[in-house]
């Protein structure tokens, strides 16, 4: 990921208290259930995901479970606070010692020093599990799981993976 994206996600998640949530959009896309999980991401978060499905739908039609997925790849992060000096750290570390940072992301939960790396490492799991006791369908807990990367070839899940990276 380039420092370019990762700048303009950083002044995104510091300007989000200025810019309007578009409940509306999320909320013809998600079940109440579903909805409840939305709510939990950071206002920041709930930004991003609302210009991942806008760039899904700008690209042409988006299915439901497409859908939930642009909206609640995220939610995994929601297991622990995740401030911003954590973002920094798991942003940089991997620069400068990607050793430690490999240590770190395989560390305890107990660490705080390792939480960042886990959250970054076991989000999309993590999320899956959220969403599919929420309600969501296999298909989108699957797209979930898999947006970070792993899994092989799948149109949505490539169409969901590029959003991503371009929010």
């Amino acid at each position: 990921m380039g420092a370019g994206r990762r700048l303009r996600q950083g002044l995104n998640a510091l300007l989000a208290f200025a810019q309007p949530v578009d409940q509306a959009l999320a909320e013809r896309r998600l079940t109440p259930e579903l909805q409840q999980c939305f709510m939990r991401l950071r206002r920041s978060e709930q930004l991003h995901s609302l210009r991942v499905l806008r760039a899904l739908q700008a690209e042409g039609a988006v299915g439901p479970d497409l859908a939930v997925a642009s909206l609640l790849h995220d939610l995994g992060k929601t297991r622990w606070p995740f401030p911003l000096w954590q973002r920094v750290l798991v942003v940089l570390l991997p620069a400068l010692a990607p050793a430690l940072a490999r240590r770190l992301a395989r560390g305890s939960e107990n660490d705080l020093l390792a939480r960042p790396f886990l959250l970054c490492e076991q989000h999309p799991a993590w999320g899956a599990r959220m969403a599919r006791a929420a309600g969501a369908s296999a298909r989108a807990a699957w797209l979930i799981e898999n947006h970070a990367g792993g899994a092989g070839h799948d149109d949505e899940l490539a169409r969901l993976r590029a959003a991503d990276e371009r929010s």
